[in-house]
């Protein structure tokens, strides 16, 4: 019966997720940065380099397409057509939540199906800090790795969804000494993501100490879980999980201060998401100290309609990061990291009631 019910729930995030309107009412902070324009770039910019690496692997754009979804048909054909999307571009991808397919060994192919498109990307296997509560959870994070082959793997730490979902295990005591034991046992980096809510520069700095390698922000302006789950909640006619939802829809640290808090505190890779939905919100999550960008709900909604749909996205994705960096004179990746930007509105302010000097974290920034 548990096997089904986590198949079931798998497939209900997708409908939810494509079907409803699941959107943070607060904004990521992208619109608080501006690149300074260069009028005259003075480079080429069809010789423009987004290429970079990632744990040894060689990237054509610095771009991820988050990890999503697993555990049903549908996000089999999902994982094969973004797959195919991820090779076609020589970026790197992740799956969804492993945990159906070590509960039930004959879901692992709705997470394989990912290798078996792409044979030479980068890709991420992922379990939720649930998972790795338990005893057992080296055995299942080697299972989880060598499912697909994975070259690391993501920690997704879901707090807030599982604390407003009516299936939701809260138990996320000790977790960063959890989660430093499988950085020190696994033979591949671990990382960490959040899923919606951001992260804070003290919990970045304690899970650097431990050995995690990289953070996908994930930050507050994206897909809201708790939204989500407000939805479930509503269709089973739980009503106290309807009020949790719509009570913390916006509960976190938007992306951008997220993605500022981690770089000026940690030398950890940084992936920038949670509500990035363009190139040009790459070029400012590189310049304000990330390393990667990526994507995940118009992922989705583009892999739905099928691999062309996807590689379509992807390339646009591209060409828009492409221009940034044209327009402001950057010929790589590391040009791009040092250009001028400004800082107003409430990301300035978020960041001097934190204690973080803009102008010393970036140069540039200027009071609201």
């Amino acid at each position: 019966m548990r096997k089904n019910e986590t198949a079931k729930r798998k497939f209900s995030h997708i409908q939810t997720t494509l079907h409803e309107q699941v959107q943070s009412h607060v904004p990521t902070g992208f619109d608080d940065v501006r690149l300074i324009h260069k009028a005259l770039p003075e480079i080429d910019r069809d010789q423009v380099d987004l290429s970079t690496q990632l744990f040894g692997h060689k990237l054509k754009a610095p771009l991820i397409i988050e990890s999503m979804t697993g555990g049903t048909p549908l996000a089999a054909k999902i994982n094969r057509n973004l797959a195919k999307a991820a090779d076609a571009l020589g970026i790197a991808m992740g799956v969804g939540s492993q945990r159906a397919a070590i509960e039930d060994e004959s879901l692992a192919y709705t997470y394989r199906a990912a290798r078996e498109m792409a044979t030479t990307i980068p890709l991420f296997a992922n379990l939720g800090c649930p998972q790795i509560a338990r005893d057992d959870a080296v055995d299942r994070a080697k299972k989880a790795i060598d499912m697909i082959g994975a070259t690391g793997l993501f920690i997704h730490l879901n707090a807030l969804q599982e604390s407003v979902q009516y299936e939701g295990q809260t138990n996320f005591r000790s977790m960063i000494q959890r989660i430093g034991e499988l950085a020190s046992k696994l033979p591949v980096p671990v990382l960490v993501k959040e899923t919606g809510a951001g992260i804070a520069r003290e919990t970045a700095q304690a899970l650097e100490r431990v050995g995690v390698k990289g953070i996908n922000v994930s930050g507050l302006g994206g897909t809201s879980w708790a939204g989500v789950e407000y939805y479930r909640a509503r269709d089973k006619g739980y009503e106290l999980q309807m009020e949790l939802g719509k009570t913390f829809w916006d509960w976190g640290t938007p992306t951008v201060p997220s993605i500022i808090e981690v770089a000026s505190s940690t030398n950890l890779r940084i992936f920038a998401s949670g509500g990035v939905r363009n190139g040009l919100h790459i070029a400012k999550s590189i310049a304000l100290g990330a390393h990667y960008g990526g994507l995940a709900l118009p992922m989705l909604k583009s892999a739905s309609s099928g691999t062309k749909a996807a590689v379509t996205r992807l390339t646009g994705v591209v060409e828009e990061l492409k221009n940034g960096m044209f327009l402001t004179g950057s010929r790589n990746l590391q040009e791009l990291s040092q250009v001028p930007l400004v800082i107003t509105g409430a990301t300035y302010q978020w960041l001097v009631q934190r204690g973080i000097d803009p102008s010393k974290y970036a140069t540039r920034s200027g009071p609201p």
